[in-house]
């Protein structure tokens, strides 16, 4: 591509503009006099991260710009508790505490909600088919929540709540700061990153706050030249045809991989007086990926042969507003939103072929065949090449509006209250198409609605809405022990409505498919919609043993709605919940703290997907039965002069407590039959969370003549994972190994100036993240492929600040 001159020249011209730079995260004010102290909002007020009886990892914005995190896959190894399951960019989803299924391939449309909730400060941007990878800058602090959040943060916020702080206008202020950077994949890509942000006063009682960013991330995987043989099933030998990636101009590519990703964020504060704070916000994110971001073994580290272009758009934007005042002496706040996603998603699909590579049709004569592996015949005696593309397009939106209520914080009893109303679509859209399919003798399932070379089409709208009132109440039974209790109730409503499928003679029969005003598909043959209510509960108890220690407990339940299959006659799945029992601690000693908590977790009818043999790839979703998971999790953090020193770890042991049957056969739905073993066993591991994931950093700081020099190093442990819950998944696909990775930088700060060079994973630790196919694992097992752990990543960072 292009990308590699282009990032050459904006390499060239970030060198020659070094004298307005500044480190990658901007820096908004000074730090306070104690700069150990971390405030967080994670029950919706102000408190010290010490106070707050949860368990949080906080990631402020020094921690941030140290650790050079822009992305979810930066901040993610930072915060034990957390894992993910990841497709590349913008194509991922955050579990916490090992609450995972590993449904597999890419977040599912019409499937189970995420487990977790990602939140923009009040406003949630999660969508249907997952969270959106949020470009991190200017960004005050990330907080992790770890368990279930449900009475304040709802539906999916099943195993833990992700919130993204951004830096909000300031009055009376004009700051700003431009951040430069460039970066190259140790074997990879040239990379690098232009941002800003300016704070500005319009009045006495106003402000605005800008800021942009361009960021394109070099790629390190390579495409190679590969041919693959399709073999037919005629029971001829010499009957076969080969396909050549080396046939299709521009395909084979070194380092085919690259992210490009611009936006912006606009906020602006207008205090109407002492009481009433008004903050419009507005964000906006582009994003293009190129290539795929899975390996496959076989071919090498960081090697594929693909044999068509692969890519990922994704664009979203979010407009918001808060106000902020008193009534008295109670605070109210309230938060509205409205979220809209496109995402164009663009995949080769071959593998798929090479399993399904014959089909029922009629021939010359009027004769069905069925299952002669014709392997697409052309008509002439010859066969079209097989090879075949995913592509997917999405439109989500989500609009969401929340208002409570807080009494005051000085008081022995204190209140927090509010209702919550979410509504989110998803226009669903699928093609699986082989260019030249319907010029071939037409089996008669081939071009639904006409849709040239398309083999299988999803048409479909999904709508959830969320309805929901909360509180939650604190007393002081004396001043060191207080009381915590709240509860939330909830209406869930979930439909989905339209097409999807085939040409079949069964999909587009009027009895079976209806009607539609849909100017894509002329009938629908999926139509089915869900009601679910219910409370969700925590209580607590927090004791300040003294001012250093704090001992907590907490008992608490998560849920995440249920929903709907698109097969006729599978059943809708139902919520599943999460019960969450945790001990936990803070404690603070000078300048060390040492936080942690011990937990347990009854999932009760977990949430899977699974394609069952037969059916296309369709992933139908179920309640799989239930689990237990044990774990503790911990945080130390230190300070001894210019001595900084962290660490974190989280061990979590997460098993299946039931059966988890089979799929009949017939109906598609989970049925135990005695003599049939189940799909995975009483005792079997969950898969995505490793047991063991820990990180340690050590930084140092001295004056060096009028500059403050800093040297600082990161280590970071994760275990071994099991990739699939199912048994047959997991042994197509097996396991990924336990890998270990440090990161190093060297720097100075005067002034206004600030330079840094740094190096990730700089010793080439070939860690991998996850294994996955393509499509389902009856198909595609044998061609798993790994996502590897960011490769050897080194780059220099230059900023400056203004005032």
């Amino acid at each position: 591509m292009s990308g590699r001159v282009r990032l050459m020249e904006f390499s060239s011209a970030l060198l020659a503009t070094t004298a307005m730079a500044v480190p990658a995260m901007a820096q908004q004010a000074a730090p306070p006099a104690d700069s150990d102290v971390i405030v967080v909002t994670a029950q919706r007020r102000e408190e010290r991260l010490q106070d707050v009886p949860i368990s949080i990892n906080a990631l402020g914005q020094a921690k941030l710009e140290q650790a050079n995190a822009k992305a979810l896959d930066d901040y993610a190894k930072l915060l034990p508790s957390v894992s993910i399951q990841s497709f590349g960019p913008s194509q991922a989803q955050v579990f916490f505490r090992g609450v995972a299924t590993g449904s597999g391939g890419p977040p599912l449309h019409i499937g189970p909600l995420p487990t977790s909730s990602t939140y923009v400060d009040e406003i949630p941007v999660t969508t249907i088919g997952g969270m959106v990878d949020v470009h991190l800058y200017d960004v005050a602090r990330i907080e992790a929540l770890a368990g279930p959040q449900g009475t304040l943060f709802g539906a999916s916020s099943l195993s833990g709540t992700l919130r993204i702080i951004t830096n909000r206008p300031e009055l009376g202020k004009t700051t700003g700061s431009i951040d430069l950077q460039v970066n190259k994949f140790g074997k990879g890509d040239f990379g690098g990153s232009a941002e800003g942000y300016i704070n500005l006063p319009i009045s006495d009682n106003a402000a605005l706050r800008v800021v942009g960013f361009y960021d394109r991330t070099g790629g390190y995987i390579d495409n190679i030249p590969g041919s693959r043989t399709f073999t037919l099933d005629d029971g001829d030998d010499d009957t076969e045809l080969t396909v050549r990636n080396t046939d299709k101009p521009g395909l084979v590519e070194n380092d085919y991989n690259d992210v490009e990703t611009w936006g912006g964020r606009a906020a602006l504060r207008v205090d109407l007086d002492d009481n009433w704070t008004v903050t419009p916000q507005f964000l906006y994110q582009s994003q293009i990926a190129h290539g795929g971001f899975f390996y496959d073994p076989t071919k090498g580290y960081l090697n594929v042969t693909d044999y068509l272009p692969s890519r990922n758009k994704d664009r979203w934007w979010q407009a918001a507003l808060t106000i902020q005042g008193k009534l008295s002496d109670w605070d109210i706040t309230y938060s509205g939103g409205y979220f809209e996603r496109k995402v164009d998603n663009i995949a080769d699909y071959s593998y798929y072929s090479v399993a399904y590579d014959s089909y029922t049709y009629v021939d010359d004569n009027g004769v069905t065949q069925f299952g002669k592996a014709t392997y697409f015949p052309d008509g002439n005696g010859g066969f079209i090449d097989p090879t075949q593309t995913s592509h997917q397009f999405d439109k989500y939106t989500k609009h969401t509006q929340e208002i409570r209520v807080n009494s005051p914080t000085d008081k022995p009893f204190r209140l927090a209250a509010g209702m919550f109303l979410q509504v989110q679509t998803d226009k669903i859209g699928a093609d699986y198409q082989t260019v030249g399919i319907s010029q071939i003798p037409t089996p008669d399932w081939i071009a639904p609605f006409g849709n040239t070379d398309t083999v299988f089409l999803t048409r479909v709208k999904r709508k959830d809405r969320d309805y929901a009132m909360f509180t939650q109440a604190e007393y002081d039974i004396v001043p060191s022990v207080t009381l915590i209790a709240g509860i939330r109730g909830y209406t869930a409503h979930n439909s989905i409505y339209g097409f999807s499928g085939t040409n079949s003679a069964g999909n587009l029969d009027p009895a079976n498919c209806f009607p539609t005003n849909m100017p894509d598909v002329p009938c629908a043959n999926v139509h089915k919609k869900q009601v679910e209510t219910g409370v969700i509960w925590r209580g607590g108890l927090k004791w300040q043993v003294s001012p250093d220690v704090m001992l907590y407990g907490t008992v608490s339940r998560g849920y995440r709605p249920g929903g709907n299959n698109r097969r006729p006659g599978v059943n809708p799945f139902k919520s599943d919940k999460l019960d969450n029992f945790e001990l936990g601690w803070k404690t603070h000693f000078g300048r060390i703290y040492f936080n942690g908590a011990a937990f347990y977790q009854k999932w009760r009818d977990l949430q899977f997907g699974l394609v069952p043999v037969g059916q296309n790839g369709v992933t139908n979703t179920y309640n799989a039965g239930d689990a237990r998971i044990y774990g503790v999790e911990g945080d130390l953090s230190a300070r001894f002069g210019g001595l900084s020193l962290s660490a974190s770890a989280t061990y979590v042991d997460a098993q299946l407590t039931s059966d988890f049957c089979e799929v009949d056969p017939v109906t598609k739905n989970i049925v135990c039959t005695p003599g049939v073993p189940p799909a995975a066993a009483k005792g079997t591991r969950l898969p995505i969370m490793p047991r063991f994931k820990g990180s340690a950093t050590a930084r140092y700081e001295w004056p060096l003549g009028a500059t403050t020099a800093f040297v600082q190093g990161s280590v970071t442990h994760q275990g071994g994972t099991r990739t699939f819950l199912t048994d047959a998944d997991f042994a197509a696909v097996g396991p990924t190994r336990p890998f270990t990775t440090a990161d190093f930088s060297i720097g100075a700060h005067w002034d206004s100036w600030r330079i840094e060079a740094f190096i990730q994973n700089a010793f080439s630790s070939h860690g991998a993240l996850g294994r996955n196919t393509i499509c389902a694992t009856e198909i595609c097992g044998a061609y798993a492929r790994t996502y590897p752990t960011k490769p050897q990543f080194f780059g220099l960072k230059l900023g400056y600040d203004f005032e």
